[in-house]
């Protein structure tokens, strides 16, 4: 019986081994004939500037706030390798290059130099990069995000019916550099039927048609809809439970399916002006045309999964946000936790919550996150913290700037 039963279970094995087997190949076909072939060359998102091309790093914050993201920046490059490379531009430097040249600048900024002396010890002790941004000039798109907070239960009620979901057990995700290393770093999401790879439920499939319903991958139910919504666009937030607990849920995968902008599609529609575009405005159409909810918010079909962790807000190199400090970059072109200095715009808020005008500012930032619209060069995401103002700033910030690391 023993012997029967590994000839079986060897055969079954042999069967699956083969069918993902072809799966698999099956994938690569399709990638190979449908994707253009790369490049020759491929530009950099980063180019080394001159001390004369330098700004003047005037930073607008207190230095406290710095330190903190520059300690959540070593605690990262400390769990890795020393060799580790990390690109800026053409040039290439390692972990341990990278936390040395960090501590230097903590050392630095701990001396209370004017920023003048600041600039003069960045001109003599280290590397400048610039970003070519957009359009090969260095003009960067600024858009903000912050940590909601919404009010939410750990058991479905008719006060909060809608569910945050936590990652699904039939989700799968497939490494294609692992078959052909032309496709390294991409990854196709879906789930397995009936030996092939489908695409994983869409956002109307899993909040209209209610797919995830009976697969047990509730965290927990929120209140309000529209909350829910925003809170996959920023990635993460915190619940406030009715007992006045409150628990945070961060960013743990999505379903693969491509993020597409409501508010581009109420922009087209003529619902919104460009001009008065912000989340805040999208907030107030969405419960003025409530009918009309699913359709706008459907047209996105990314879906985010998430899960509960200790403190706030986590970005994508495994490290806590520092509002103000934090930024989030297209981690492929530009390196993962690195110092950078941004010069952009913030709101100027009054007393009663609207913004009075924008005024210019300069600040140095930590590459410590990513996000599924911020791609390319042209796009950096700052991360403002949870307050009235965070979500004031986050909500109405799209502002042109320009990047260095």
């Amino acid at each position: 019986m023993r012997s029967k039963y590994i000839e079986t279970a060897g055969l079954a094995l042999t069967f699956a081994v083969h069918t993902w087997y072809r799966v698999f190949l099956g994938l690569l076909l399709v990638c190979a004939a449908c994707s253009p072939k790369p490049p020759d060359t491929i530009p950099h998102a980063l180019v080394k500037i001159q001390p004369d091309q330098f700004p003047d790093f005037t930073d607008d914050m207190s230095y406290a706030s710095l330190e903190a993201a520059i300690d959540q920046t070593l605690d990262y490059l400390s769990r890795l390798d020393s060799s580790t490379p990390f690109c800026f531009g053409p040039d290439v430097f390692t972990a341990s290059h990278m936390s040395k040249s960090v501590r230097a600048f903590r050392d630095l900024i701990k001396q209370g130099l004017s920023a003048d002396e600041i600039r003069k010890a960045i001109e003599t002790s280290f590397l400048v990069y610039k970003s070519v941004g957009r359009d090969g000039h260095g003009s960067v798109l600024f858009t903000g995000y912050y940590e909601p907070t919404l009010k939410g239960s750990m058991q479905r009620s008719q006060g909060c019916p809608y569910p945050v979901y936590g990652k699904p057990d039939d989700l799968i995700s497939i490494s294609l550099g692992l078959f052909d290393p032309r496709y390294a770093g991409e990854h196709i999401i879906g789930r397995y039927v009936d030996q092939t790879i489908v695409p994983y439920y869409s956002r109307e499939d899993i909040d209209c048609k209610k797919r995830l319903r009976e697969k047990g991958c509730e965290l927990l139910w929120v209140s309000d809809r529209v909350d829910l919504f925003f809170l996959h666009i920023q990635g993460s937030g915190r619940v406030l439970l009715e007992d006045g607990t409150v628990l945070f849920v961060n960013y743990h995968c999505n379903n693969g399916r491509p993020y597409r902008s409501i508010g581009k599609l109420l922009i087209d529609e003529g619902r919104i002006s460009r001009e008065e575009m912000s989340m805040q405005r999208i907030r107030a159409y969405m419960r003025d045309h409530p009918d009309e909810i699913e359709r706008v918010f459907n047209h996105d079909e990314k879906y985010i999964f998430f899960r509960l962790v200790d403190n706030g807000s986590t970005g994508a190199i495994g490290v806590p946000l520092t509002p103000g400090r934090s930024v989030a970059s297209d981690l492929s072109i530009f390196p993962k936790a690195a110092l950078a200095f941004v010069q952009t715009k913030k709101p100027l808020v009054g007393e009663d919550d609207t913004i009075q005008s924008w005024e210019t500012f300069g600040r140095f930032v930590l590459n410590q996150d990513t996000g599924g619209a911020i791609r390319g060069p042209g796009r950096i995401d700052l991360f403002w913290g949870s307050s009235q103002y965070a979500e004031i700033a986050a909500g109405h910030m799209k502002h042109q700037g320009t990047l260095y690391f």
